[in-house]
């Protein structure tokens, strides 16, 4: 699959000292271990943009390595960390230990996001330039969003100015503040504080104009509401660099999955109503909505076994994303395997800067191979990362990785 013409053709790789070395039907695949894909879809490999590792000092939820293992079970052969850490990566040195642990794990690349203020609170301007140089991709306070326009202009000026992405994380706290699910009727019968759409769509709207304003690219986090997917859309049609991406269960379950009282649907932004939910597909087959990421973010066990009120926000992804995206998606005919293919592997690494593009003669040998008729249902004691807080346990899932190869190094295979 080229997911730039959107070309799928029956050929053979040769892959050698971690590259592409020939492409083409009928390969003479003499003296290498043959790895037969007849009847599965070969793709470049998939980028996810928007996890959380955890690490460093929140090790008990998730680690670099245990990320890692996720994301490749997964079909992710890279990935981008958030920076809400303990503590917050917000310097050279927490930049180069984020890529060292990734190193040492040989397993999924590792591209740091570094927080756009220090400690992320949204004051005082991280160190952009010397973050750039040790390694970070993008910038985000993500979880803590820059409440401070002001602020927030001065970084996109100097985002700007550096060439990097500002990845928005649009969240009005005023509005938002004490919600713990989407504003609505659900939240009212269950007795629980809503989160109003208009507490994304504001933020949304301002981080637009002032990227509008400054130049910079800006990329929205997490869209979860029609009205955001509005935004994008008009911004884009004036020509705006605003990119934006949607999560799988953004797109696939609305605020009815809180009835129950299940933590593992407390999610920020929350899970919305069936309105929204239309509105990001529409988003997605249209291109307003660029990238599917997963917004991986797990928890201990302990940490989500509370009431819903006190429960941290957030569920795993890494390890159900591309089952998700085949089953309502490419399945039911919103988008085509080419586009979301793209979606997942030269979108996201476009707006990252990565060189990453069709599996051509010379290019890196990261690979993912999907078997689009494999199904299975999610059990999370089968996940490779430390969190299990999933509400998609037990749902069958189709279109599934069934190999994922890094650097020419098969790093998981099914």
């Amino acid at each position: 699959m080229d997911p730039v013409t959107g070309r799928l053709a029956a050929e053979d790789l040769l892959i050698g000292d971690g590259v592409i070395v020939e492409k083409g039907p009928a390969l003479n695949g003499s003296g290498a271990e043959v790895l037969e894909a007849g009847g599965r879809l070969v793709a470049p490999g998939f980028v996810d943009m928007h996890v959380h590792l955890r690490e460093p000092g929140l090790e008990a939820k998730e680690t670099v390595e245990t990320g890692c293992r996720a994301a490749v079970r997964g079909g992710f052969t890279a990935v981008a960390c958030m920076p809400n850490t303990s503590p917050v990566i917000d310097s050279r040195p927490l930049v180069r230990y984020i890529i060292e642990k990734a190193r040492e794990a040989g397993l999924a690349r590792v591209y740091p996001v570094a927080s756009i203020t220090r400690g992320s609170q949204g004051k005082e301007l991280s160190e952009m330039d010397d973050l750039r140089g040790a390694g970070a991709v993008a910038l985000s306070d993500d979880g803590r969003p820059v409440a401070d326009a002001g602020v927030m202009r001065r970084a996109m000026q100097y985002a700007g100015m550096l060439g990097m992405p500002l990845i928005s994380h649009c969240e009005e706290l005023s509005l938002a503040a004490g919600g713990v699910m989407n504003e609505g009727f659900t939240a009212t019968r269950l007795g629980l504080k809503g989160i109003p759409a208009a507490a994304e769509e504001v933020m949304v709207a301002r981080d637009i104009i002032l990227a509008e304003a400054t130049g910079c690219r800006l990329h929205i986090a997490h869209v979860s509401t029609a009205g955001s997917v509005r935004l994008v859309r008009e911004a884009k049609a004036r020509g705006v660099k605003v990119t934006a991406e949607a999560t799988p269960h953004h797109f696939t379950l609305t605020d009815r999955e809180v009835e129950g009282y299940d933590t593992s649907t407390k999610v920020n932004p929350p899970l919305r109503g069936e309105a929204d939910v239309a509105a990001l597909r529409e988003g997605l087959a249209d291109g307003t909505i660029d990238v599917i990421a997963t917004d991986h973010a797990p928890h201990t066990l302990e940490d989500k076994d509370l009431e819903y009120d006190l429960a941290p926000f957030g569920m795993v992804g890494l390890e159900t994303a591309v089952g998700l995206v085949w089953t309502e998606l490419v399945s039911p005919g919103v988008i085509s395997p080419a586009k979301a293919v793209a979606m997942l592997t030269v979108n996201p690494a476009g707006i990252l800067g990565l060189e990453k593009g069709p599996l051509i003669p010379g290019s890196t040998a990261d690979i993912t191979i999907i078997d689009p008729d494999l199904e299975e249902r999610v059990d999370p004691d089968s996940f490779q990362s430390k969190g299990r807080n999933t509400p998609f346990a037990g749902r069958k899932l189709k279109g599934l990785p069934v190999c994922t190869i890094v650097g020419g190094k098969i790093v998981y295979r099914r």
